[in-house]
């Protein structure tokens, strides 16, 4: 299976109003914004959507949403989060009947697999689904790593197409190719290890913070991708302090208020979790308005 996934898909936001009530139009609004400014693809209800704060029909609704603003101009590739391979196959076919375009697939949610376990798990959905599948492998946040011994398993399933890298660990991006070459696309999903993941050979960058700096992602990716690594590594350095949230266990908070401080969406976030306070709050407030204020230089194209 050949798709054409690469750039930058930022993992969006599920916008909510003050009771907490999914608030699709603001939501249509935040993606419909991101694709303005240049994103080549969207993550719809991944970690930063709060994929596993929401009930079934809501993650349909919200999918469906997102596929309509969307109106084919990027790819729409969907979380698909679940505690089983039944909850996983009932959602990966509601999202195909909904119109996404792929489906990244993560390892089943609190147990912790055994690699044939994993295995069974992903071709358990793969195998009733017809969408492209890119995993997502990030053992700091879900304890399970989709080693070598998985992926090698999964070689044979023509419709696992991708991996998303979250591993802090860059050496992994060499051990990968050398061991499948280009059997899968490979996504740099860490954001404070995303240039590293570029130079290593990922074709894209599933980003966090592009929701609160869409056009500065956009471009230090199409500076790489046309040879300006001084250009490329501006950004990235200029960014960095930012990028650094994406590692921390409070991410979604993090992003969403630098989401708010730049006006492109609301701080608010579905129980358990709850709004950045004091201390903490500040600090990420001050970070972005920092950042704010030191934008490195864009294109003409990016700027305008």
């Amino acid at each position: 299976m050949t798709i054409g996934w690469k750039g930058v898909f930022p993992a969006v936001t599920t916008q909510l109003r003050e009771d907490l009530s999914i608030d699709l139009a603001d939501t249509q609004r935040v993606v419909d914004d991101l694709i303005r400014d240049g994103v080549t693809g969207v993550i719809a209800i991944g970690t930063v959507g709060e994929n596993n704060s929401l009930e079934h029909d809501e993650k349909v609704s919200v999918l469906t949403a997102i596929v309509e603003v969307v109106n084919g101009r990027v790819p729409v590739i969907t979380g698909v989060s679940e505690y089983d391979t039944r909850r996983a196959v009932s959602y990966a076919q509601a999202a195909e009947k909904a119109g996404a375009d792929g489906l990244m697939l993560l390892p089943p949610m609190v147990y912790v697999p055994k690699p044939h376990e994993m295995v069974a798990h992903f071709k358990g959905v793969a195998d009733r689904t017809g969408l492209p599948i890119m995993l997502y492998n990030n053992p700091p946040a879900y304890r399970s790593v989709i080693d070598n011994e998985v992926l090698e398993a999964l070689r044979p399933v023509q419709n696992i197409v991708a991996v998303k890298e979250s591993a802090p660990d860059t050496r992994r991006f060499t051990d990968f190719r050398n061991d499948f070459g280009d059997r899968y696309v490979l996504f740099a999903g860490l954001d404070d290890v995303a240039l590293e993941g570029l130079f290593l050979g990922a074709q894209g960058w599933v980003s966090g913070l592009t929701n609160a700096f869409p056009k500065e992602s956009v471009e230090l990716v199409a500076a790489f991708e046309r040879g300006d690594f001084a250009k490329a590594l501006e950004i990235y350095r200029w960014f960095m302090p930012l990028l650094h949230l994406d590692a921390e266990h409070d991410l979604v908070q993090s992003i969403k208020l630098a989401e708010q401080v730049m006006g492109r969406g609301s701080e608010r976030v579905l129980p358990p979790r709850y709004p950045l306070e004091g201390a903490r709050r500040a600090e990420v407030i001050a970070m972005v308005e920092k950042a704010a204020a030191t934008r490195p230089s864009l294109t003409v194209a990016q700027a305008a």
